[in-house]
């Protein structure tokens, strides 16, 4: 053989063997946690009305808060049940060499936040928050606490998110999720946390919305894979899992998969809806054509079509008052809650049987996600997981869906012209709380890898319900 066929050859076993790795799972163990501190109900509602618009800083400050500031392949990602469904979170590098975090996975937002070694107690970490040291990495581009405000790296960058915050400077290095990597990603290198939205599980969140909402004016990471053809289709998809226990232990959350979807983890076909129409996307967001409880069909009482944005970092279902007050006076005996502005009470022993249409099938809700545990002042009444708020008109929607309704479903996000949401019956692969990942289901080479995904408010009956 001659030298330069043996060159050749070499070459292509080389080839053939990078190939064989990308379409190799990766698996990442799965670890199981437990927090002190129970979540507030009350401060998860207010995050997500501060986080939508429907209350402004001055009156979170009234609370109490003094600071604020929110190859082409694809990737499965088993995930981590954190505080019995609140939030769910993955890890991700950041850094040359990497470091490694737990991260919100946030389709509600666009940001990428990590908490700073600035970040202290007093400033809203907790001791046990793990950080990014931006001086142990050869590749990190941006300012310190106290840069100036002026454009681009190092400029100071607030995000609201409603009883929390976040506030630091733009920063830039490498971050990768499982072997995609972008070089030049932007975050915030936070130094003020407020809200309760770190601990020793979770370090940051990562925006999964449109550019147009990065408070930091960055591209969001998942549409720099796409940008950079990292990805054999322009898709998430995302199934998050129900805890089965009432303590605040973490578990296997589910899987989110970057890149086209998991086949075993759903049945049937997606049923696929453009997002509602604007002339530059911002969120994820359908219009909520038909919502029904225990069979009755529940009439919108909003001018205009009803708009509901698909949010995976938020953990109940919240739309405008009126609407949410019309929805619970169908339940007999259920009132609003003494002190939890929003929320509504409900005899435990009703069933409670709602579902969703966004045009096309209807999605019902299983009972036990209506139902966050009995309210502390009457054990006999629970709480509902429908609260409403004053949805300003700038919002441009009028529900906010979370967890409380994705349990229930297989859930694609297609970044498609126009961009489009799917949903699919999930498969009983998804029952219990361990999920067996495969390969993903669109793209050439696929390759599966484990996240974590946790779940943050607290819907156990041991949850701390305080008063706002």
């Amino acid at each position: 053989m001659s030298p330069a066929r043996k060159i050749l050859l070499c070459l292509l076993l080389v080839n053939l063997r990078f190939l064989a790795i990308v379409a190799d799972p990766i698996h990442v163990p799965i670890t199981r946690r437990t927090r002190s501190i129970p979540i507030d109900l009350s401060e998860k509602a207010l995050r997500l009305r501060v986080k939508y618009g429907f209350e402004n800083s001055a009156s979170i400050a009234k609370r109490g808060n003094s600071r604020l500031g929110k190859r082409t392949s694809s990737v499965s990602i088993s995930t981590t049940n954190h505080e019995h469904d609140g939030e769910y979170f993955a890890s991700l590098t950041i850094g040359t060499p990497p470091q490694t975090f737990n991260v919100i996975l946030d389709t509600g937002s666009s940001d990428l936040w990590i908490a700073s070694t600035l970040c202290s107690v007093a400033n809203g970490c907790t001791s046990n928050t793990v950080p990014f040291d931006s001086a142990q990495s050869t590749t990190f581009q941006g300012g310190s606490a106290g840069a100036s405000p002026l454009a681009g790296l190092g400029a100071n960058v607030e995000i609201l998110y409603g009883s929390g915050g976040v506030e630091g400077p733009a920063s830039q290095d490498t971050v990768s999720m499982s072997g995609l990597t972008i070089s030049d990603q932007v975050f915030v290198n936070a130094v003020i946390v407020n809200g309760s939205l770190t601990d020793q599980d979770i370090s940051g969140l990562m925006g999964l919305a449109f550019t147009a909402l990065a408070q930091s004016g960055a591209t969001p990471f998942w549409q720099a894979l796409i940008n950079t053809n990292q990805l054999s289709a322009p898709e998430m998809a995302i199934y998050v899992s129900r805890s089965s226990e009432s303590s605040t232990a973490d578990v296997a959350g589910g899987t989110f998969t970057l890149g086209g979807t998991n086949s075993e983890l759903f049945t049937g076909d997606i049923e696929f809806l453009d997002i509602a129409a604007t002339s530059t996307p911002t969120f994820w967001a359908l219009p909520l054509t038909a919502l029904t409880i225990n069979g009755e069909l529940v009439p919108s009482t909003s001018s205009g079509q009803a708009i509901a944005a698909i949010d995976t970092g938020t953990t109940l279902i919240t739309g405008t008052t009126e609407n949410v007050q019309a929805l619970w006076e169908t339940i007999t005996g259920s009132a609003p809650s003494r002190d939890r502005p929003g929320f509504y009470t409900f005899p435990c022993a009703t069933e409670v049987n709602v579902t969703l249409s966004f045009g096309g099938r209807s999605w019902p809700i299983d009972e036990q996600d209506m139902n966050l545990g009995p309210d502390s002042r009457d054990p006999s009444h629970c709480l509902g997981a429908i609260t409403g708020g004053d949805i300003p008109a700038s919002a441009g929607i009028t529900w906010i869906v979370g967890d409380t309704f994705l349990k229930n479903v297989y859930t694609v996000f297609r970044a498609t012209d126009p961009p489009s949401i799917g949903f699919a019956q999930l498969s009983g692969k998804t029952v219990g709380a361990s999920v067996t990942t495969t390969n993903a289901t669109s793209g050439s080479n696929s390759r599966t890898m484990s996240l974590l995904f946790v779940s943050s408010a607290a819907l156990s009956t041991m949850a701390v319900l305080s008063q706002m």
